[in-house]
């Protein structure tokens, strides 16, 4: 396909994905399901479990090879502005008032499903087709593990924001142990692929690459004062275009050193100076990322991914072994590190659910692991079943504690912090 057919094609697919994504939203809103799960559901359903089911040439004609890879690179470009906003709304003083407790929940939230997904996987080699072909298992197996481990922050931001509950026991400690787990769930992905390239390379390139971004990030936090000086004297496009630049320096840096351009986005996000000006900027940008873009990233997982390859009883039951560990591994390990922190019982069944949600974090390291040949075919559309299943969980266990405990626990006693905005209507 040339490059003046790509044109039309890609525009004509962005009106298909967007009218899906809105139909799915509409179909989705009684059950209270945030807008990413109609996204994913509707990736699924323009890939080939469904359109590709009922009308292939149909979808080989909206969805052409060719355009694949274009879809590709937008749904990138999406990832990134958004989890650089995510990290934008992300406020580093609330970690420090629930730092211990944070920290042993993020661990048990990744070392437990670590264990028992690489274990599982382990225990059903020559059973079930996990790998492909020259791919070792002590790389397939840990690469499921990490996938398993990952918290979906950004949604996990969104839920306690649109719910008022910023200043709650289990949504301060929530955010910091989201934050830390993913953090270590990219170090961890990082060392998988070493493992998979047989080298110690991209694990040092990573640690040492992740150490030189943080040299810079802090300079960047200690230039703030100056920094947002000169941006009130900026004309907003110029604001914009330098915020771009910087965005996509990072986003490239991350991705070079093995971090991938999420990670890039999200700590320079992170970093930004704040100010109102910088504030009603990016507000202002928001919406491109996460009504345009975004819904490009989830299509282009739905086209990778076929739920007709769970007709075989055996890959069918994996599945079901594969949701099980990770709703054990990250909700029952979290809630139960929660439990030893000194936390109520109230407070840690909160904790457990948020951070059993696993979302776009979850579709983005299966995507990376698709794309590095770790995964075959049917273990990402393994993977992504229990990317679907653990996100839809979390609203309605949210509102079936707050229904048995008459409302949400008391806030906790730490400084109140400015509420998160609602940067995004698509949190993972």
């Amino acid at each position: 396909m040339s490059a003046t057919a790509l044109g039309p094609a890609f525009l004509l697919a962005v009106v298909v994905i967007l009218l899906t994504c809105r139909i799915a939203a509409w179909a989705l809103r009684p059950l209270a399901q945030p807008p990413v799960v109609a996204e994913m559901i509707a990736g699924v359903l323009l890939g080939p479990s469904v359109l590709g089911l009922v009308a292939p040439s149909w979808e080989h004609a909206v969805f052409p090879a060719d355009l694949r890879p274009v879809l590709y690179v937008a749904g990138q470009l999406g990832l990134v502005l958004f989890m650089f906003q995510a990290g934008y709304e992300f406020r580093v003083d609330r970690i420090k008032p629930v730092a211990r407790p944070a920290a042993l929940i993020s661990t048990a939230g990744i070392v437990v499903p670590l264990a028992l997904g690489t274990a599982l996987v382990w225990a059903v080699r020559g059973s079930v087709h996990t790998a492909p072909d020259g791919v070792p298992m002590y790389v397939a197996a840990p690469f499921v593990g990490v996938t398993l481990s990952i918290t979906a922050f950004p949604m996990l931001a969104r839920i306690i924001t649109e719910r008022g509950l910023t200043d709650t026991a289990f949504g301060t400690i929530s955010l910091a142990a989201g934050a830390l787990d993913d953090v270590v769930a990219w170090v961890l992905l990082a060392g998988v692929l070493s493992l998979s390239r047989g080298t110690s390379g991209p694990i040092v390139l990573a640690v040492a690459g992740a150490a030189g971004l943080s040299v810079v990030l802090i300079a960047l936090v200690r230039l703030r004062g100056p920094a947002i000086r000169i941006a009130e004297r900026l004309p907003s496009d110029q604001l914009l275009l330098v915020t771009l630049l910087l965005l996509c320096l990072a986003a490239w840096y991350t991705d070079r050193i093995g971090l991938y351009a999420v990670f890039g986005a999200f700590s320079l996000g992170v970093a930004y100076p704040r100010a109102p000006r910088i504030d009603r900027t990016l507000e202002a940008a928001a919406p491109v990322s996460r009504v345009l873009l975004l819904p490009l990233f989830f299509t282009y997982s739905g086209l990778n991914t076929d739920t007709g390859l769970l007709t075989d009883p055996t890959l069918l039951l994996f599945a079901a072994g594969c949701t099980l560990a990770a709703v054990v591994g990250k909700f029952g390990a979290c809630w139960l590190a929660a439990r030893l922190a000194g936390q109520s019982g109230p407070v840690a069944l909160r904790v457990g659910t948020l951070m059993n949600a696993r979302g776009l974090m979850q579709l983005i390291a299966i995507n990376v692991g698709l794309a590095e040949g770790v995964v075959t075919r049917s273990m990402f559309t393994v993977l992504v079943l229990v990317a679907l299943v653990t996100t839809v969980m979390a609203t309605p266990l949210l509102a079936l504690w707050d229904r048995r405990d008459g409302g949400v626990p008391d806030a906790p006693a730490v400084p109140a912090a400015p509420p998160l905005s609602k940067v995004s209507a698509v949190s993972e």
